[in-house]
């Protein structure tokens, strides 16, 4: 176990088996469950630091995939925490997913991957010893092993090559890291076959980290195979350590995960949600263009204490969109994100209470987001 990082499961509800914890790092700590915003470019879209901080984020996210050329430029600067000008934890995805999202630009080898940069057309290659060189440069607390997703649908062939290819490079990503500041999680692969989810989680466990994450779903399958297979993933991972799944974020995925046993979760969702004008409340999912809001006058969700709401109506932020003003995505998005990050932190005081499975089904019942 990494000395600069601690974690303690504080309670796991009678009802459910929904874990509180704390997570300590470098940079802070972090109670889980916990939602965590996506700084793709290392930073949250439309947003600054401070609105970030203000919405209640202990940790957010950047991509190692997207700030790979620039990763030696942040360390010249002293590390993506300075970077940025945020003093909280950051997590870093090794890229693997996104190299599997550009399927028809990328060739997969035992080697690494050799892929055409979107951007620019520029051949490139991350290996598991580069995508561990470009994150330490980065310097973000935890960081990711590179792993190979498989798509969905795949056979059974293709997911167990995909799977065994994982190992073997998170074997070679423990190698090539030796920063004690930084945690690296393994991640769990198999697709949608339980045999291989439970030789990935074993494979996983027996690397001694700070913690492990479940990646490879959120990639087409339908809800109730996702569910199923978080479902029976989790529990496969050490109990006294975090699981983060990874990708998902709507409300509905929180409340089925944090039922399931996970902490930790990220998704671009809230900010993406925002630039189409959509915004979520504890009465369900509802969009900012829609007529009746023209002349409303109450709060994007009078439940909720955030910038936007406690300054604005739905009316003057339906006339910012209409308007062609970008400060609507902005507002929207400070809405969504502290709507996920309460949303976990409610989770987290009916689990204390052994109440999840009430809060579970109140919010099924009185929301049209399930």
């Amino acid at each position: 176990m990494n000395k600069s990082f601690d974690y303690k499961l504080e309670h796991v509800c009678r009802q459910t088996g929904a874990r509180a914890g704390t997570l300590t790092t470098p940079h802070g700590v972090v109670k889980t469950p916990i939602f965590m915003p996506v700084g793709t470019n290392s930073a949250v879209k439309t947003l600054t630091g401070d609105q970030i901080e203000a919405a209640g984020a202990q940790i957010i996210l950047a991509n190692s995939y997207h700030l790979s050329r620039q990763s030696k430029l942040i360390a010249q600067f002293g590390g993506i925490h300075k970077w940025m000008n945020w003093d909280k934890p950051v997590l870093t995805d090794s890229g693997g997913f996104q190299v599997f999202s550009l399927a028809h630009l990328r060739k997969i080898t035992e080697d690494g991957v050799e892929f055409k940069d979107p951007k620019d057309g520029a051949m490139q290659f991350i290996s598991p010893e580069i995508s561990m060189q470009i994150q330490t440069d980065i310097g973000a607390d935890i960081i990711m092993a590179f792993d190979e997703c498989a798509p969905y649908p795949c056979d059974y062939a293709h997911a167990k090559s995909a799977m065994e290819r994982t190992h073997r490079w998170l074997e070679r990503c423990f190698t090539a890291h030796n920063n004690p500041q930084q945690a690296l999680y393994p991640i769990v692969q198999g697709a949608f076959f339980e045999d291989l989810r439970k030789e990935s989680a074993r494979v996983c466990s027996s690397f001694d980290a700070v913690g492990y994450a479940i990646g490879g779903v959120s990639v087409g399958e339908p809800a109730d195979v996702k569910n199923h297979f978080v479902k029976f993933t989790a529990p496969l991972l050490p109990q006294d350590k975090p699981r983060y799944l990874m990708g998902v974020g709507t409300p509905e995925d929180l409340l089925d995960g944090i039922k399931n046993g996970i902490d930790m979760f990220d998704c671009v969702l809230p900010t993406r949600n925002a630039r189409h004008g959509s915004f979520f409340t504890w009465q369900g999912r509802k969009n900012i263009k829609t007529k009746a809001f023209e002349s409303d006058a109450l709060p994007l969700d009078p439940a909720c204490d955030c910038y936007a709401c406690q300054n604005y109506s739905r009316a003057y932020i339906r006339h910012l969109w209409r308007s062609g003003e970008s400060t609507a995505a902005t507002l929207l998005s400070i809405h969504n994100i502290k709507f996920l990050i309460d949303f976990t932190q409610k989770a987290r005081e009916v689990i204390f209470a052994d109440e999840f499975g009430e809060f579970y089904s109140q919010f099924a019942k009185h929301s049209r987001i399930l």
